[in-house]
């Protein structure tokens, strides 16, 4: 009936669905659950990243340069060649300010001036010194330069 190869199969399969039974989820769960413990990690920029997993850390820094946990004690480096031995080339640039934020602080009076969408924002809106392209002026200066208020809004 069945050939000696497809016995075997057969077996082996038996034995797979027997071994999933008995893993429960309860204990799957507990196979790969995290450590409560917190971690820290220390990213390729300086800064330090603290959290309960390692998920997400130093995501915008660069990677991370070294991991610690409260249960593991000391820090432990990732295990890659280029970290063992001292690297040649110059310390990582800590990351560029974003353009949103001005150059220079306003003073009383002045709007920021959105010069992608010729747009201008009064203090205290929710725009006001915070899009990519913009600077601060006085009203009449923007009016002057051809820049309309946000929402037909003057400010006052």
């Amino acid at each position: 009936m069945f050939s000696l190869g497809s016995r075997l199969r057969m077996q082996l399969q038996v034995a797979l669905i027997g071994s999933l039974w008995l893993l429960s989820p309860a204990s799957v769960s507990l196979a790969f659950a995290q450590t409560s413990a917190p971690v820290t990690a220390t990213c390729k920029d300086g800064t330090t990243f603290s959290g309960q997993t390692k998920r997400g850390a130093c995501s915008r820094h660069g990677g991370v340069q070294t991991w610690t946990s409260a249960a593991a004690g000391p820090a432990t480096a990732p295990s890659t060649a280029a970290t063992a031995a001292p690297s040649m080339s110059p310390p990582a640039k800590p990351l560029a300010q974003s353009t949103s934020t001005p150059a220079k602080a306003p003073t009383s009076g002045q709007v920021w001036v959105n010069t992608a969408s010729s747009v201008y924002h009064c203090p205290g809106t929710r725009y006001y010194g915070k899009t990519k392209a913009g600077e601060y002026m006085s009203e009449t200066a923007a009016k002057a330069k051809g820049y309309r208020p946000s929402l037909g809004k003057v400010c006052g």
